[in-house]
């Protein structure tokens, strides 16, 4: 066997992209995604939410898509529900985006080591997103968490952190490096694109093609070093993930300035690239 990429698509980010126009079924999101060639769908499951999202299984069943759960725990004691969850979906990966976000890295270590443990139990991979408001909130933060807890292992959202922190190109010495410390931990990548003023920019606006390059070198350092230090039979996931409003950014007549669908099908392309030219 040979390593593998599988690119999936945000379920969220399906929503209707122009005002009135009616939000399409999930059978029909379903059918989209599987005629275009993702090999899952993701979803974004709060507590709450178990019920909805377990109504989901005939339908990964019925279209052949796999499931990657981004999991949304409130409180430490809700992530085995939503692991659960999971399981019954045969969820590929488990990526925590936890709302429980302690302010020192002491008070964070226990959360992360439990979860990490629930997750072991239920005998599924865990990763923990770089996301604003959640658990990782910030790049510095996660840097000296990382540290604290070696074997958490990450999933790699990149537009948080550049406008978390406000980011600069050209990078800086110490931003490539700190980058470069997450890239390494990382075992699943998001696209987006964003600036050090928006999440999510336009990825064919002359104006943000620095940037575009920048994730795109991003994404290329990332999977190349996923590559060296898994085995032969490894699947690496990635996650096209470009979401609506307020996202995806508006024109006064509430329009988007472009189309997200067409743009995660060409960050799908670029990224199939990246990979057929590492291997």
């Amino acid at each position: 066997m040979t390593q593998k990429l599988e690119v999936f698509q945000s379920l969220w980010a399906m929503e209707s992209r122009r005002p009135g126009v009616p939000e399409p079924t999930m059978e029909e999101n379903f059918l989209l995604a599987s005629k275009s060639g993702y090999h899952g769908l993701c979803i974004d499951p709060a507590v709450h939410e178990i019920p909805e999202f377990l109504r989901l299984k005939p339908l990964f069943r019925e279209f052949g898509l796999k499931c990657m759960v981004n999991a949304f725990p409130a409180t430490v004691e809700e992530l085995p529900p939503l692991l659960e969850l999971a399981n019954e979906l045969d969820a590929s990966l488990v990526n925590v985006i936890g709302q429980v976000m302690p302010l020192t890295v002491a008070e964070g270590v226990p959360v992360i080591r439990q979860w990490m443990k629930d997750a072991e139990a239920a005998g599924l991979p865990l990763l923990f997103e770089t996301h604003r408001d959640c658990t990782l909130n910030d790049l510095f933060y996660t840097l000296q968490l990382m540290d604290a807890v070696p074997e958490m292992r990450l999933c790699a959202d990149l537009s948080h952190y550049v406008i978390d922190r406000e980011l600069r190109l050209p990078l800086n010495d110490r931003d490539r490096e700190f980058i470069h410390r997450i890239l390494q931990r990382s075992d699943c990548f998001q696209g987006r694109v964003a600036n050090r003023e928006q999440i999510q920019v336009q990825i064919d606006f002359p104006q943000h093609g620095d940037w575009v390059s920048q994730f795109r070198c991003w994404w290329r350092d990332g999977i190349g070093m996923w590559r060296q230090r898994n085995n032969e039979n490894a699947t690496l996931v990635f996650l096209c993930e470009l979401g609506p409003p307020p996202y995806a950014m508006t024109d006064a007549n509430r329009e988007e300035l472009s189309d997200r669908w067409q743009e995660a099908l060409t960050i799908r392309s670029w990224v199939e690239e990246i990979w057929t030219s590492i291997g």
